[in-house]
């Protein structure tokens, strides 16, 4: 069975239209994307929304957590995103503490992603808390994904990457939340690390979109990260599905390159080019060169 074809309307995806898609129970596709060439990858797939993650700080940069990310760093892998799609809704991680200390640097901070790298909206982690941020981003012009459930630039107060709203009391406030935040303007919600149930609560209660993350099929839509589909890395979260071994496939192919190296196969005829045999006949005759001394 062939899948549907993405996008047949051919129209950029917005705000407005993942909210459509979530009234017509069309799901939505979201994933992660770092650079330019997984940004194109993902966006001739056809998905919806490319989230440039702080979670590069994880797959690209090595850090063992999303923390010592910088805006410097969002800003310059978000508008190298922005060069290879031309489809999908581009949202930008907002990386730690960057929208915490004052609403005044959020907006700055914000604002960059927006008029400097190309994103089309920002995504922030935390519920009632950052309502009132929310609102003043939506009222400057600036679109805000929210972010609830396990938000792992709070990893160190979890105490580690770990299930939330497990009991009622947590999923309540979790439901609460949320309803704040779509109250306060956020056109979409991730739900991460949520029990399956309290996610289809969450989003049969929200008219707004509800992106899961682990937290099951009940959500509006689903967000993974690139490499965790793709099996680049020896990461492999429970709530991914290997889609293709491409580290694999990579390592492989770079052994065989070191091999031919190492073993002359390489380069090959076909890598190689010649120059005409007058010219190296000339060359020949001018040898061995000797170069007068500088005065």
């Amino acid at each position: 069975m062939s899948a549907a074809a993405p996008h047949s309307d051919g129209k950029p995806v917005t705000t407005l239209k993942l909210r459509d898609m979530k009234a017509a129970g069309e799901p939505i596709v979201m994933i992660t994307a770092y650079d330019v060439a997984s940004a194109r990858i993902v966006d001739a797939a056809g998905v919806d929304v490319v989230l440039v993650g702080d979670s590069l700080g994880m797959v690209l940069l090595g850090y063992t957590s999303t923390l010592p990310v910088t805006m410097d760093d969002m800003v310059r892998h978000t508008a190298a995103v922005a060069r290879g799609i031309t489809h999908a809704l581009l949202v930008a991680d907002m990386p730690f503490m960057s929208y915490r200390i004052t609403h005044e640097e959020a907006l700055r901070n914000a604002a960059r992603f927006l008029a400097k790298a190309g994103a089309s909206a920002v995504k922030i982690e935390g519920g009632a808390d950052v309502a009132p941020l929310v609102e003043r981003m939506v009222a400057a012009g600036i679109p805000v994904m929210g972010h609830v459930g396990l938000t792992p630039q709070s990893v160190n107060v979890f105490g580690g990457y770990k299930v939330q709203a497990r009991d009622a009391a947590s999923a309540l406030r979790l439901v609460e939340d949320c309803l704040v935040l779509e109250a306060a303007g956020a056109f979409a919600i991730v739900l991460e690390l949520v029990p399956t149930e309290v996610a289809a609560i969450v989003s049969e209660e929200l008219s707004i979109p509800t992106i899961g993350i682990g937290a099951g099929d009940g959500c509006d839509g689903q967000v993974q990260v690139f490499h965790d589909l793709l099996g680049i890395g020896d990461f492999a979260p429970r709530h991914a599905r290997r889609y293709a071994e491409i580290g694999a496939a990579m390592t492989e192919a770079v052994t065989r390159y070191a091999a031919d190296v190492r073993g002359g196969a390489f380069p090959g005829e076909e890598q190689l080019t010649h120059a005409e045999e007058s010219v190296v006949a000339e060359l020949e005759r001018a040898l061995p060169l000797t170069l007068e001394a500088e005065e």
